[in-house]
């Protein structure tokens, strides 16, 4: 290497793979968490057909579980392609050195908003079934 050019600094590609490897982590975090989301989405919409096929028509199931498990499943879809889509934009930004902190909207966040709107929903459907039935 020249005087003018001294190579890579080894601290900064070092700081690059723990960032590296730390966007890994939370891939995964997410992969478990949307895995989750759509296993429970699949269970619900499984549990409540099982109910009804067993039971027949004695058991009026909320019509709202089968739009709420696949509400579920496609939340847990939308946060596997949203994470898919941030991590490698992420690894890009560290490949390119442009490590500047920009203020962003957190997924966890706008996952946690939408499964607070699914939960009430479950709830007044929940609350509202013995009276409706």
């Amino acid at each position: 290497m020249s005087a003018s050019n001294p190579g890579p600094n080894p601290a900064t590609e070092l700081a690059k793979e723990r960032n590296r490897a730390a966007e890994e982590r939370t891939l995964m975090a997410w992969i478990r968490t949307s895995l989750a989301l759509i296993g429970f989405g699949f269970g619900i919409e499984r549990i409540v057909a099982a109910i009804h096929q067993t039971l027949g028509d004695t058991v009026n199931p909320l019509r709202l579980s089968r739009i709420l498990g696949l509400s579920f499943v496609a939340l847990g879809t939308f946060a596997l392609l949203s994470a898919a889509l941030d991590h490698n934009y992420q690894l890009q930004r560290i490949q390119r050195n442009d490590l500047v902190y920009r203020s962003r909207r957190s997924p966890a966040l706008v996952v946690a908003y939408i499964l607070t709107g699914l939960g009430a929903i479950a709830f007044i459907g929940i609350l509202i079934s013995p009276l409706v039935s």
